[in-house]
């Protein structure tokens, strides 16, 4: 498994919501400071987590991670005594999508009391794959029965449904989407506290989690969360770790 994140075509996106979502913090902060100066009041969490909100919104689909697989399927078929075997190996791109449209919300709350921003998280969807055919390649011999029938295309066929399911079981395989939704979390947890800390609010904690997960795991879960590249790490040393390479 080969993996990016995010990838040279999301990289921009993602830097596209982050600086946005800062833009709208400065902006907060300036108007927040003069209501401060005017009138005595701080700036309010839960206004400029609405507007990171709707920012987040109009980005519409959020690419934190990218990987490639590759399949090797084979297949084979017997008549009248004869037999033809054909193995494809067949290489295919897949991306984990957060929908951010279906952001509401009620999914974005704040807690004044530990100065926490929870964020629930529509889950991880996944986009693919897509094959690389240039890339793939075809082994074997239909023999006799391959001249005498239509085996070798049936079998080309056959290798070609099984890869592409197979390339999605590895991409939802538990490695991959857990390196998936711990991108999706940091990028998600620096667009809402960029502009929290921008406006001054910088004791602010931001929480991402995944609907998924609420009743799966104890709300203080992420103050023991990894790195992405600590999750990468461990995805590597483990033995036999599905979906690796």
């Amino acid at each position: 498994m080969e993996t990016s994140q995010p990838n040279r075509l999301t990289r921009p996106l993602v830097i596209a919501a982050i600086a946005l979502a800062l833009l709208i913090g400065v902006l907060i902060g300036g108007v927040a400071g003069l209501s401060k100066l005017l009138f005595g009041s701080g700036p309010d969490p839960q206004t400029i987590a609405s507007s990171s909100l709707e920012s987040m919104r109009a980005q519409n689909r959020l690419v934190p991670f990218v990987a490639r697989y590759v399949s090797v399927t084979s297949s084979r078929q017997s008549r009248f005594g004869f037999a033809a075997e054909r193995t494809l190996i067949l290489p295919g791109d897949v991306r984990y999508e957060v929908d951010l449209a279906k952001l509401q919300p009620q999914d974005v709350r704040w807690d004044e009391a530990t100065k926490t921003l929870r964020v629930r998280l529509p889950d991880i969807e996944i986009a693919g794959p897509e094959v690389d055919l240039a890339a793939s390649r075809e082994y074997g011999e239909g023999g006799i029965l391959g001249a005498l029938t239509d085996a070798e295309g049936v079998l080309d066929k056959a290798n070609q449904t099984r890869a592409v399911a197979d390339l999605r079981k590895q991409a939802m395989a538990e490695v991959p989407m857990r390196l998936a939704r711990e991108a999706a979390r940091q990028a998600i947890e620096r667009s809402f506290a960029m502009p929290l800390k921008a406006a001054g609010i910088g004791d602010a904690k931001v929480v991402a989690r995944f609907a998924s997960e609420e009743k799966a795991a104890d709300p203080s879960y992420i103050d023991q969360s990894r790195s992405y590249n600590e999750v990468l790490e461990e995805a590597r040393a483990k033995p036999g770790a599905e979906g690796r390479r």
